[in-house]
């Protein structure tokens, strides 16, 4: 009876050492069909709206925690470009084809979170920061007339 036992122990033990490579194997192989499967699709004006109302959000926030502007809007924007590479792969509906890098999404993005900052909690935007906002809209404003 005891040789019996010790038997099954056994083949307990190699049936677990088999089947338990097999399974991970076999979820890892889904796993990696799923992510190749997965199409990124380009942000849209929604998707753009949201991030850029988030990232106002803490920035207003983050200004009433007296945390410094500047940082608080580096974290903003670095999150708006990483969450529009993650996401969409760096694309833009409005831009085609075209993927944008991390820099480009970066600079589009502080620009667009201090405009909405201005919506939301004005008197949390320095002075210098609205001007430079200010000129910078005036000088797109005369680049599209033209």
């Amino acid at each position: 009876m005891s040789l019996n036992f010790f038997f099954k122990r056994i083949f307990k033990f190699l049936g677990i050492s088999l089947i338990l490579p097999l399974i991970i194997f076999e979820i890892n192989k889904l796993n990696n069909q799923i992510k190749a499967e997965k199409k990124l699709l380009a942000a849209s004006e929604k998707d753009l709206f949201l991030y850029r109302q988030m990232g106002a959000s803490y920035l207003c926030i983050a200004s009433k925690a007296e945390v410094d502007f500047t940082k608080g809007l580096g974290i903003a924007s670095a999150t708006f470009a990483n969450v529009i590479i993650g996401k969409h792969g760096g694309a833009i509906k409005e831009l085609g084809d075209e993927k944008l890098d991390e820099k480009k999404l970066y600079n589009a993005g502080t620009f667009q979170i201090v405009g909405s900052a201005l919506n939301i909690c004005p008197e949390s935007v320095p002075n210098n920061i609205k001007k430079d906002y200010e000129k910078r809209v005036k000088e797109l404003l005369k680049k599209n007339k033209k």
